[in-house]
């Protein structure tokens, strides 16, 4: 795909993604060809979708066709997904109430499913946990540039800013090892891209949190989604700490570290 039909559907992606969530969102993606996107050239359009889902703060059960496509299965359905500390969840397709973090998304508990293959969904979750991370710190500059205190933007003062670069620089790196993990997909790669996202969205909320300070833990702001959100992601398919700790297994095995991006 060229680079000018590549901005053309990226605008109406976001657009699409900026008007419906959930079940109605997972509709308008199956008419605009998802599911031909991710059979024909998955390695643009997982990057391209998962990210405008963590940006737009959009959602939609499409991680169940990454790994069912992944497993030779049809898309369109449900399968269960691992979750952190053991447990299984299943993504619905459908806006019924939710049992995690307040109706935010269909996820429900469920009972250990079928063994299926990770790797792409976790780098599809990295891509998502990068956009999401980018809109938080996108919210906490922003707030930093229009907050003045002692008659200064709070974004003078040292201690944000070395928050928002914190974040900045978490986020640049995450990225550039999902790209790292496209180039040369293995378990390995998939594992470290997934856990660095997760860590770099975690730095994202922590930091963001503080800079904007108690108006973003109010309803009426939307960073508080955004965390939510982050919080479930990372723990799908693996958290950070326990992908970090998997990754180390790995390596053990092996008995060697492979370079995961030529510096």
């Amino acid at each position: 795909m060229d680079t000018e039909s590549l901005h053309l559907l990226e605008d109406g992606l976001r657009k699409t993604m900026s008007a419906a969530s959930g079940h109605e969102l997972d509709a308008s993606l199956a008419d605009l060809g998802w599911l031909e996107m991710l059979d024909e050239m998955p390695e643009t359009a997982i990057p391209l979708v998962f990210r405008l889902l963590g940006e737009t703060g959009a959602h939609a059960p499409i991680l169940n066709d990454v790994v069912l496509r992944a497993a030779g299965r049809a898309g369109g359905g449900t399968v269960p997904l691992p979750f952190t500390g053991g447990s299984w969840i299943l993504w619905e397709r459908s806006d019924g109430p939710s049992s995690a973090l307040g109706n935010d998304i269909p996820v429900h508990r469920v009972d250990q499913g079928d063994l299926v293959p990770v790797g792409a969904g976790r780098h599809a979750l990295g891509w998502w946990l990068v956009g999401a991370s980018r809109t938080m710190l996108s919210l906490a500059r922003q707030h930093a540039v229009d907050r003045v205190q002692f008659n200064r933007p709070v974004a003078s003062f040292q201690a944000i800013r070395h928050r928002l670069a914190e974040t900045l620089v978490a986020v640049e790196g995450a990225e550039a090892t999902l790209w790292a993990a496209a180039a040369e997909p293995d378990e390995l790669s998939f594992i470290l891209a997934k856990a660095a996202a997760g860590r770099a969205a975690l730095t994202a909320a922590r930091h963001c949190q503080q800079v904007l300070g108690g108006i973003g833990f109010t309803a009426e702001h939307e960073l508080h989604r955004h965390i939510k959100r982050a919080l479930l992601l990372d723990g799908l398919l693996g958290s950070s700490r326990e992908l970090t700790r998997e990754a180390g297994a790995v390596l053990r095995t092996k008995g060697f570290a492979p370079r995961l991006a030529q510096l």
